[in-house]
């Protein structure tokens, strides 16, 4: 028997808030919810469902549609669009490069990042923390963790946030228009490793170009959607982390001066506040097979969502889930960078940035509050992607 109804309206205007209050209603009354908007698919909400569904990579796979709303329409992009055996070699060359050792070589220059950035927020008392600040500073830290010319910073910025936003407005045509120019990118920086090599211990591209598997090199176009995949992927979560982070030290500010005052403080905030604000909300799996959760058959094939800032949220979980609590103590039961195979690469250099981002952030300032609107992120992000701050 079909089990489809149009539960809820993925694409009704949301404020800042509203998306998780939605998640909240669902999780109560309706945890397994299916909508035909944004190309049909069912959302996993409460924490047990989204942890089984990314932990089985048997029975769901992500090879199919890895994303809600569907964004891949130049390619496939290793490792997050295989599935296990085939994303492991891709995963095995990646991970070393990610190591906590190795991203803390790169904390000193998020930092001097961090500062430069703020300069010009500081001295016109304000901005865009999005935008003008934590949109800017992953992208010069990959940029150094990459090795790309320098040059490359400023374009790779652009195309970067030009693709956010396609994806935020569910534009397809500009997707694949911004997607296109990143992959002219990752063409060229292989050209470039492929003529001047450099140490895969501390290379990602000339890594996958000396990566083998079953004794043969990666294919390159695979390996070009690889570089492609890590050209953009670290740039939006930092950004739409510290917009939330903004909003929500705006409206506390109490917990604002606490953590100024101790920054010690800070990493448990930092974990508390991925819990809270969790920023994807539509990675997705396909189910190989019928897969019941909660009375409801979803059918083989179909898109799942695993709705991983509703899940981070859930009070079965987390006592008073929608609340900030600072020393949580089960913060490391969140999802907030996924779990199972395809758990995220970059968890160690995220952290690493957003902490740093907010401890110079709180350092520079004596306080701050929003100075405009909130603008929200859409599927497949959520919380803030422009946060207006006034500095006092």
């Amino acid at each position: 028997m079909d089990q489809r109804r149009q539960d809820f309206d993925p694409g009704l205007p949301e404020d800042f808030d509203s998306a998780h209050a939605l998640f909240a209603q669902l999780r109560s009354e309706c945890p397994v919810a299916w909508t035909g908007e944004l190309g049909g698919f069912w959302a996993l909400t409460r924490y047990d469902d989204v942890r089984r569904a990314a932990s089985e990579s048997e029975t769901f796979v992500t090879s199919v549609q890895n994303v809600i709303p569907k964004v891949a329409f130049t390619g496939r992009r290793p490792p997050l669009h295989l599935d296990p055996p085939d994303h492991t070699p891709y995963r095995r060359t990646l991970n070393p490069l990610l190591s906590p050792a190795r991203v803390a070589q790169f904390e000193a220059v998020a930092r001097r990042y961090a500062r430069g950035l703020l300069e010009p927020l500081l001295a016109q008392g304000g901005g865009d923390i999005c935008g003008e600040y934590a949109s800017y500073l992953p992208v010069q830290v990959f940029g150094e963790w990459m090795n790309v010319p320098d040059h490359w910073i400023e374009p790779l910025h652009r195309s970067g946030r030009a693709f956010i936003l396609a994806v935020n407005m569910n534009d397809p045509a500009a997707m694949k228009a911004t997607s296109l120019k990143l992959y002219e990118m990752a063409r060229e920086l292989i050209a470039i490793r492929k003529a001047e090599p450099k140490d895969p211990a501390s290379d990602v591209t000339s890594a996958l170009l000396a990566a083998e598997y079953k004794g043969a090199p990666l294919p390159e176009e695979l390996v070009v959607g690889m570089v492609r995949q890590v050209l953009v992927v670290g740039i939006v979560a930092p950004t739409v982390t510290i917009g939330s982070i903004g909003v929500h030290l705006a409206r506390d500010r109490a917990l604002q001066d606490e953590l100024r005052a101790d920054p010690a403080k800070i990493p448990a905030a930092v974990e508390e506040f991925l819990r809270l604000y969790t920023p994807y909300r539509g990675f997705a799996r396909t189910a190989t097979c019928p897969v019941s959760f909660g009375g409801r058959t979803i059918p083989a094939g179909e898109a799942i969502a695993l709705v991983y800032a509703s899940a981070n949220r859930d009070d079965a979980v987390f006592a008073d889930g929608g609340t900030f609590v600072l020393d949580r103590p089960n913060i490391a039961e969140h999802l907030a960078f996924g779990r199972g195979p395809h758990n995220c690469p970059g968890i160690h250099l995220g952290r690493m940035e957003v902490r740093v981002m907010l401890e110079e952030l709180l350092a520079a300032t004596a306080g701050f509050e929003l100075a405009g609107p909130i603008e929200p992120a859409r599927w497949p992000e959520i919380g803030a992607i422009a946060v207006p701050l006034r500095f006092l």
